[in-house]
Formats: structure tokens, sequence, C-alpha cells
């Protein structure tokens, strides 16, 4: 390997980990294993627990937190296994040599690492159940590249890649939401490790992967209030785990009762010195103001305020894509970055983040169409139904999911999905179809959608575009509701129990009572961490409206024209807004990569 290639790529990687950088190679039966590691130290600060980390004939590179780490060590010590530090990555490799490629049943937390073995002549590659860290592949004849971002693949490899514009095409059309539906990334040659899956190489270099875990939806007969205090005990205890930590912790803070909880929880329950952030947006849709500051006064916190400008939006755009080394995803990603920034500056080295409890405990507006479809034969039918007319129907915009009946008349129907993909298509020279598609995960339709939102559609786009706008800033994102033991409760719960009088998220709700102020606990609107593409581009400005409209490879896929005379309408509708995103970053980034 050339040690310049070594050198450009830690160079790359000093963001993820700025505070200590090292690799090492293990030559083996003609084999060369390099291992790569740059070091943000959030658990035993001391150097004793840098990396590559060996023991014996294990050495590790590892990106995450093993959350549970405390009763893992506890347990391998009462097994015999002695420790040289109090850090999680020991723990893990203490796991590996103790219980084989089935240490991973054993941890609760985000991950993915490398493990080489001398004794098996091995590697042992692993990604956490829900894919909150990021691993990439890239085999070319020089060998297998493995990294956290896929510029640290092309810089190990030496090698250009190719755009893959099946994904750019999906992205501009179908949305986010179709980007995760496979391995494709926005590059040909580059795959990404699925969720909950290890790969192991063996000395022959062949690659087995092995799908380790899968959640489980099994109904089990409670009450309400078992529900409730289920919920409740396990939401605390994942907080608990996550509170773990060797520096301050801040919080991302929105009007939701998501985030709201977890910060909460964390004062008030742990009585945790907390710090939060938010992002204000002008645009009345997703002016969350009111709420944020009913919690931060309720608890007392220090609290950052962040107002959305139209200053410097597209080069700080363009720097975003070039450190993605693809599009972002969707301007809520954008806005995130601007968080991650203020937190970082702010000396704070991890942040907390509501990610999936809409999917957790029903979130979305076609969450309440997928619940009265269930409830179609329930004695409680009728109340139901009233209660969505009541309560919920009014904040509706989709025409679709206005429609009670929708999955009686077509349980098929997903068309909400791919936002208006077969009008956006005709903004497009060549035409493009991909139906869609979703994994099979149980017989439930609400909860096989919710697991496709989790593992497909929304949770998987919100942990790729959060961890590495928080790694860009050196500091890293916890998400506490991603929590096997909770998700495997909540979806043992029997559906009726999800929604009660017109309230999503009933469960959380209740759970939060007496924890959560009651403004934003018991507040119905769902405006969602979002904004206006016309809160952060002013197309009304010359020298913006003659960069989107020069010269570009991106109009070899779009019609110019319709794009002047999108970027000319001054009232958006939501699915346009998103399009007219998604075209700027599309133009960036095949820019970028010409």
């Amino acid at each position: 390997m050339d040690g310049d290639r070594i050198r450009r790529t830690l160079d790359l990687m000093e963001n993820r980990g700025p505070d200590h950088q090292d690799h090492t190679m293990i030559k083996q039966n003609g084999r060369h294993v390099y291992l790569l590691h740059s070091r943000l130290s959030i658990i035993d600060l001391d150097a004793r627990s840098h990396q590559p980390f060996t023991i014996g004939d294990a050495t590790i590179v590892y990106n995450g937190e093993i959350y549970n780490y405390v009763e893992l060590r506890e347990a391998l010590q009462a097994k015999g296994v002695s420790f040289r530090t109090t850090s999680d990555t020991e723990v893990l490799l203490q796991s590996y040599l103790y219980y084989g490629e089935k240490c991973v049943d054993f941890f609760e937390g985000m991950w993915s690492f490398a493990i080489y073995d001398r004794s098996r002549a091995s590697l042992f590659l692993s990604r956490d159940r829900f894919a909150e860290k990021p691993l990439y592949y890239l085999q070319t004849e020089d060998g297998l590249f493995f990294a956290s971002e896929t510029r640290f693949l092309k810089a190990l490899s030496g090698g250009k890649c190719s755009v893959n514009h099946r994904q750019l095409l999906r992205y501009m059309i179908n949305g986010y939401k179709s980007l995760y539906k496979s391995q494709e990334t926005f590059f040909e040659e580059i795959k990404e490790l699925p969720y909950a899956t290890n790969m192991i190489v063996n000395g022959m270099n062949k690659m087995r992967e092995v799908k380790y875990w899968r959640p489980e939806v099994e109904r089990v007969e409670m009450s309400r209030d078992e529900a409730v205090a289920g919920v409740k005990e396990r939401l605390l205890e994942s907080v608990r785990i996550r509170l773990r930590s060797d520096v301050p912790l801040a919080f991302c803070l929105s009007g939701g009762i998501d985030s709201a909880s977890l910060a909460s929880i964390a004062a008030k329950v742990f009585k945790c010195d907390i710090a939060t952030f938010s992002i204000l947006d002008v645009d009345e849709r997703y002016d969350e103001r009111g709420n944020i500051m009913q919690t931060i006064r309720d608890l007392g916190c220090r609290h950052t305020l962040i107002e959305l400008k139209h200053d410097n939006v597209l080069p700080r755009l363009k720097d975003l894509i070039a450190y993605h080394d693809a599009p972002v995803a969707t301007i809520t990603y954008y806005i995130h970055s601007l968080l991650s920034e203020a937190i970082s500056q702010n000396g704070y080295r991890v942040a907390f983040s509501g990610t999936a409890a809409d999917e957790l405990f029903t979130g979305y507006y076609d969450h309440f169409i997928l619940h009265l479809y269930e409830m179609r034969n329930h004695r409680d039918y009728s109340k139901y139904l009233a209660d969505w007319q009541n309560h919920v129907q009014k904040f509706i915009r989709n025409p679709h999911l206005r429609n009670p009946d929708l999955y009686g008349q077509n349980r098929d129907m997903r068309d909400h999905v791919f936002d208006e993909s077969e009008q956006l298509r005709t903004y497009l020279n060549e035409d493009f179809f991909e139906p869609f598609t979703e994994e099979y995960f149980c017989d439930s339709l609400l909860r096989n959608r919710m697991l496709n939102e989790i593992f497909h559609e929304a949770t998987r786009v919100i942990l790729h575009e959060d961890d590495l706008n928080s790694m860009k800033y050196s500091v890293e994102n916890r998400s506490p509701y991603l929590d096997s033991k909770l998700l495997k409760f909540v979806y043992s719960i029997p559906a009726e129990y999800l929604i009660h009088n017109g309230y999503g998220k009933h469960l959380l709700r209740e759970a939060m009572k007496g924890i959560l102020n009651d403004s934003v606990r018991l507040d119905r609107q769902k405006k969602g961490f979002n904004a206006s593409i016309h809160s952060i581009v002013d197309f009304h400005n010359p020298e913006t409206r003659e960069y989107l409209l020069d010269e570009s490879p991106i109009y070899d896929l779009i019609s110019r024209e319709k794009i002047e005379n999108l970027m000319g309408e001054s009232f958006l509708p939501n699915s346009h807004s998103k399009f007219l995103f998604s075209f700027i970053n599309a133009k960036m980034f095949l820019e970028q990569n010409a």
C-alpha cells in the first residue's frame, strides 16, 4: 500500500476523530491487512484506549458506542476476563474473543467495526442492528476496501468511481425514501453493508454475509396500562445507558414530543445538566418556536436558537455535498448541519436526537389510515374513525391520506410514499420508472409499513445524513428510540393501543406524563423538522438564478426550461419544493464528480 494514500485517507478522516490517528499493517500468508483509525474520544479519554486496539491475535478498528458495555464488562469479568481500560472498545474486542461472531447478539448500541483475527486468518466486519453507523465497501483487483465514508474508499483505493445515475434518478424522482431499498450507493462500484449484518472474509478471501438479527413482531396480550408502563420502563433504560459519556451532552430540540421527551428524561429523571439546540423557521408551516420555548422554560436548561437565513446557502450546500460525497437527502438535513455546527462550536461532542419515534409509535399521517384499516373489525371502530375526523383530518395536506378507507379500498396503495413521482418524471429529458417495493416483515399492514420506514425509507435516511453532518463537526449522534429491547416491546403491543382519542404516539405521550410538559405532550399538530425551499434559497437573486441555470451535466437529465419555470413559482407544494432542492443537490454533485 502506498504510504501517501494512507496519509491522504487519514487526513480525510480527521473530522470523524480529531483526537488521535493511527494505522497498522498486518501481514499473514501473503495477505496485507491495513487498519486505519481516527478517534473521537467519548469514553475513557486516556491514550490506553486508542485504536487500532489489539488483544492477543485480534486487532480492532471501531466506530460507534456499545452502550451496555458496563454490564457486558461485569459479565465477562465474572467469567475470568481481565481488562486494562475502562473503554467500550476493549469490551467489544473481549466479547469477540469470548463469544466469536455471536458477540453482536449481546451488544446494545451503534457500531461498524473491523476485527482482524490472526488465529483464524479472517476479517470480521459488522454493522449495528439499525445501521446507525455506516459501513461501505469496494472490491477492486487490488483487494477489498472498507470504510465509514465513500471518500475514504476512493482515497485508499486510489481509483475514481463512476456516478450511479440510477441512484441519482431515484433520488430526484422517487425521493429519499427510495435510496435504501438495496445496497446501491451514488457510485457504481461502492456498496453498503446492510443493517444487522456481519461480513466475514476468510483466509481464501471468500466473503460471507450473515444477517444476525431481524426485528420481531409478536403480539402479546396486555392492558393499556401495562403497555404504557412497559414503554416508559424501556425508554428510560435506553436513555440511561446512552447518557454514559466522559464529555458533556447536547440535545437537538424541535417542537415535537420526540426530542422534547428525551431532553426532559435526561434533565428531570436522571438530573443531567444538558444544553439544547434548536432551529427556528419563519415559515408558519414549520415554525415551532412556541413548543420549543415551552420545553426550555420547563427544563430551565441552557439553549441555543438558530434562525434560518438565505446567507451563504449555495456555497454551504456545495461544501456539504462534497463532504457527504453525495446529494443531501432533503432540506431537513441541510438544516441539521447548522445544528451540528452550533453544537460543536459550543464545545459539545455528543448530541441526542429523537430519530425513529415516529416509526415506533405511529407519528405519520398515513399511520392513522393504516390503523383505521387494522381496526376495521374492532368494536370501537366508529370511535377511532370519529376521533380521526375530529382531530386529525384537518391537518392533512396529502389528498391520498384524507381518505379514511384508503386501505380498505386498496390494501396495496403506496402512491404517497414516492410522492408525486409520476408528475416529477415529466421534468426529465428521458423517462425513468422504478416500481415501489418493500420488505416483508409481518402480516400487519401497519407494522410492516413502519418497519419498512425504519429499515429502508425514513429512519435509514436520517441516520445516514445525521452521521455525516455530526461527524463533519466531530460530534457523535445518539438515538435512544433505536433500542432493540424497546422496539421488541413496542412491536408486541396490541395495535388498538397505538392511537387513542385521535392522538398518534399515544403510548409515548402517556409514558411521558409528569416528565414532559403538557403543552408539547398534548399538542396534536405535526410540523416536523423541515423548512420550505424558499426559506433557504432566494430564486429572485440574479446570481443564484444564473448559477442554477448555467451549463451543467444535470441538464443532460432534466429540462432546463421546466426548471426555470419551477423557480419562478412563488409558492410550491411540498413535493415540488423537495424536488427543486434535490435538483440543486444533483447539479452540484454531478459537477463535483465530472
